[in-house]
């Protein structure tokens, strides 16, 4: 991938140019929305690299987080669809890898024999106690510069525009 600094260049010379061609263009959130995708992009690849060593992609990451900081260790494969925004197929696949591996385990619901609950063993609890310290270095590294009040208002406007898009709809009909 090309580094993400060249990216951003192009990217305001061909919104720039657009916005000339097109009237109307809002061209600033289009800047936003590119840059958002490109540092989203960055971030996915930077965790994929570093869970590489641990033989783990970001979908099976996201599904034994999720296990592991659930109060009881534990959730269906419709939640988990839903949290880790995979559809059915892909999350069987993900929970096939996670089973055979021994860091979760599925199993009939207790309360409903209809559902399968999916719960993270201890081997799984011991696998990201032991992987996830390995990650902070360069999580924090990414951040470097940032003050506490700068990664405030980045939260803060992250989750503004998460909650535009989630009433995008309804905005647009209104």
């Amino acid at each position: 991938m090309a580094a993400i600094g060249n990216c951003i260049l192009m990217m305001d010379e061909g919104i720039g140019h657009l916005s000339d061609a097109i009237p109307g263009m809002p061209a600033e959130e289009a800047k936003l929305s590119r840059l958002m995708m490109l540092v989203g992009g960055g971030l996915l690849e930077e965790l994929e690299l570093t869970l590489r060593p641990h033989k783990l992609n970001h979908s099976e990451f996201l599904t034994l987080m999720i296990l592991y900081s659930s109060p009881d260790g534990s959730s269906t494969p419709g939640e988990l669809c839903e949290y880790t925004s995979q559809g059915a197929t892909n999350m069987t696949r993900i929970g096939n890898a996670l089973v055979k591996r021994g860091l979760i385990l599925r199993a009939v619901s207790e309360s409903d024999r209809r559902r399968v609950q999916i719960r993270i063993t201890a081997a799984g609890k011991r696998f990201v106690q032991q992987m996830l310290p390995t990650l902070f270095p360069r999580v924090s590294a990414m951040f470097q510069g940032f003050s506490d009040t700068e990664k405030s208002q980045l939260s803060r406007l992250l989750r503004k525009l998460a909650d535009n898009l989630d009433h995008l709809d309804e905005t647009l009909s209104s």
